[in-house]
């Protein structure tokens, strides 16, 4: 993926300069309909997702880590295909991206622009390069009829050939709006976009491309039929090539289990009123009451006995397992691996106060949690292109070169923090707060590791017949009691040990600031559609919400 010629010669080497690829190349599939085939029909225009590229231009300063960004225009089109924008990155990553180009299939899905804008131009300005360019950004001025998806770069005051990009026919567009800041100077701003509408069931399709205010139209899948989406088998073999190492910490105590395995293990099922005669829960969750909504009249809880209540505490790696919701992207061109794991119970929270390490009673326990990562794949190729990590109220997406990936093949490592069980990308500490204040969340490599390749199960996917949901999936009441643990009372038994009222203020402040993810807050919902027809509602346990919404 990639071009790297250019005549800046006596530029400084930057990341950029180098280009990311997966460990290990790319498995032959299993046969399906239409994913992985390379080329996509969004409905008399076909779009093919371009990965190599020739350098135009190089700026090298401002914007992330202020190393500048550099601009790209996709190469090596397949035959027919014509450009529908530039591709922009930051220096401070290896190259790894795509645009989409497109081919008409229809006679009249692309045309040429009138003219073009000129948005901006300036100087790559550096001391150490002498051969200095000026950058020109150009927007396509569309025909009636038509809309520009994408703008061109170029080193020269020359306004760019009317045959150098294509314009879309509008109902193959939709709105879309800036994502990611890429590069910006004086006034003048360049970011990656995406649909303004994004969901499973949204039709609109990211080009790739980068924008500049306004923003740019995204493509629209005017055939959104999700003949592109795996199938059951190519999705095992995704899983089984992409499937995570997760790794506990060497101290962790609350480990995941199966959901079968904690109701064998004597989960049990409260209704209000009837407190005192809670229910056995099945081992297959079949007597668990089903509905859309939480009504509040149930919960689960662990054993009364205490060996039995420690027991399920403590979790069961041997019988844990992981449950997958595969879900379309961008109209049904990406597809999201949304992998769910169940913890019976989350530890108590530590917090550090400078130099010092204090436990926080009973602070963040809770019974039931719940936690995820997703895969982000391209339907185009099958290929790995981003993956998300749930962390508490929070999370974060990482672009594949930014991934540690396991023993030079393709599966991702990723590491869950002590007690509270937050998904990060590296070893080490994570602090929820500043000046060295703040909740720890620490991570590492342990013998405690589980490969989720070993035992998965797909229980939820809309577009596809043949998966059968378990009955826990449609319980939507908590999955575990609501609890007051004094939280108050647990804060100013640490403030009595903390000195100076300065301290002591930035510790209540760092304790008040955590997201309310205990008991209250374990209801099982669900990620999925955003409509409001969809049983499958967003997560309320420790999900951010754009993850709900799909970035």
């Amino acid at each position: 993926m990639g071009n790297v010629s250019s005549a800046q010669s006596s530029s400084p080497s930057l990341p950029i300069d180098s280009t990311f690829d997966l460990p290990s190349p790319l498995p032959s599939w299993p046969s399906g309909e239409g994913f992985a085939k390379g080329i996509i029909d969004l409905g008399g225009l076909e779009v093919f997702q371009a990965t190599t590229f020739n350098k135009v231009w190089t700026v090298y300063e401002g914007g992330q880590d202020n190393l500048g960004a550099t601009f790209f225009e996709p190469s090596s089109l397949p035959e027919g295909f014509s450009l529908l924008g530039f591709y922009a990155q930051p220096n401070n990553r290896k190259l790894f991206g795509w645009t989409l180009v497109g081919k008409d299939i229809s006679g009249d899905s692309l045309r040429p622009p009138v003219d073009y804008l000129l948005l901006w131009s300036g100087k790559a300005t550096i001391a150490e390069n002498n051969g200095v360019q000026t950058g020109y950004f150009w927007q396509p001025v569309p025909p009636d009829g038509y809309s520009a998806v994408g703008l061109v770069v170029t080193t020269t005051a020359e306004k760019p050939p009317i045959n150098k990009i294509r314009c879309v026919r509008s109902d193959l567009t939709d709105q879309s709006e800036p994502d990611a800041l890429i590069w910006e100077t004086n006034g003048f701003s360049v970011s990656s976009s995406k649909p303004t509408k994004r969901g499973t069931e949204a039709s609109s399709v990211c080009v790739g491309t980068f924008t500049a205010n306004p923003a740019l139209a995204c493509l629209n899948n005017n055939k959104l039929d999700f003949s592109c989406m795996p199938s059951k088998v190519q999705i095992d073999a995704l899983f089984q090539a992409y499937a995570p190492l997760i790794y506990f910490h060497k101290d962790e105590k609350y480990l995941p289990s199966s959901v079968n395995w904690f109701f064998s293990k004597g989960a049990l099922l409260h209704k209000k009123g009837e407190e005192s005669n809670p229910v056995p829960v099945e081992p297959n969750g079949s007597n668990l009451p089903q509905g859309e909504a939480n009504d509040g009249l149930y919960w689960l809880d662990l054993p009364v006995a205490s060996d039995a209540r420690k027991r399920l505490q403590g979790g069961d790696l041997q019988s844990m397992e992981v449950y997958l919701h595969i879900k379309p992207v961008y109209g049904g061109t990406l597809t999201d691996i949304a992998v769910w794991m169940f913890y019976p119970f989350n530890g108590p929270s530590r917090a550090k106060l400078k130099l010092a390490t204090i436990p926080l009673g009973r602070i963040g326990e809770h019974i039931g949690d719940w936690e995820h990562f997703t895969l982000r794949i391209s339907n185009f190729s099958g290929k790995l292109q981003r993956m998300y990590l749930s962390q508490h109220s929070k999370g974060s997406w990482i672009d594949a070169p930014e991934i540690e990936f396991h023993g030079g093949g393709d599966k991702p490592v990723a590491y869950s923090s002590l007690n509270g069980h937050a998904m990060y990308s590296k070893a080490g500490l994570v602090l929820q707060g500043k000046d060295n204040v703040g909740i720890r969340n620490d991570t590492g490599k342990s013998e405690k590791v589980f490969d989720t390749a070993v035992r998965f199960s797909v229980v939820s996917a809309e577009y596809m017949k043949e998966v059968e949901e378990p009955a826990w999936l449609n319980y939507m009441r908590h999955w575990g009691p609501k609890i007051d643990y004094g939280r108050e009372d647990e804060i100013r038994g640490v403030e009595k040990v903390v000195v100076g009222e300065s301290l002591k203020s930035m510790f209540r402040s760092v304790v008040n600031g955590l997201p309310n993810a205990g008991p209250s807050n374990s209801t099982c919902k669900w990620c999925g559609r955003t409509g409001s027809e969809s049983k499958y509602k967003n997560f309320e346990m420790e999900t951010g919400s754009e993850q709900n919404i799909i970035r």
